[in-house]
């Protein structure tokens, strides 16, 4: 663990759990956050009602834990399943995210761990995720995990709104 400058009172204050159903407006607006953090607000167009459902209708597609505070969630890391055919069964980490007014109080690295423990008891081989290029404080923060970063795979994607088939 990397809790070494992290204030140890804090760090017993902060509550690591699976999210529900009930946490998903709250993590709406943390992903807000995160799309202007990222300068891309109008990115986010999923509703909450299709939110709640993907996570927590009859057939889920993405799992979350939350960081609390004195009942507040300041933090949150949602994942997927992702099938490898080279590395079997992984983990995505589709969003990470803290809020700004508690980063560096330990909340990235005990949601961070609890992933990895979510995937260690799930047999999942790795996990993988996506940084911005330009996001220093992101991958200072993977290199204290040894991730591995990979310059040579483009990210490619399709928005079927836009397609004319």
């Amino acid at each position: 663990m990397y809790f070494c400058s992290l204030n140890f009172e804090i760090l017993m204050s902060i509550v690591i759990r699976r999210a529900s159903k009930e946490d998903c407006p709250r993590i709406m607006e943390l992903i807000r956050e995160l799309a202007d953090y990222e300068r891309s607000p109008e990115e986010v167009t999923v509703s909450l009602s299709h939110f709640e459902e993907s996570g927590f209708g009859s057939n889920p597609v993405w799992w979350a834990f939350v960081a609390e505070i004195d009942g507040v969630i300041y933090g949150f890391a949602l994942y997927y399943v992702r099938y490898s055919t080279w590395k079997e069964q992984r983990m995505y980490l589709e969003d990470f995210y803290t809020s700004p007014e508690k980063r560096r109080q330990g909340i990235g690295t005990l949601l961070f761990e609890r992933l990895i423990a979510e995937a260690k008891e799930k047999n999942f081989s790795g996990m993988n995720w996506q940084a911005l290029e330009w996001n220093e404080l992101a991958f200072s923060f993977y290199r204290k995990y040894n991730a591995h970063f990979d310059p040579t795979w483009v990210n490619c994607s399709i928005e079927f709104k836009n397609l004319k088939i």
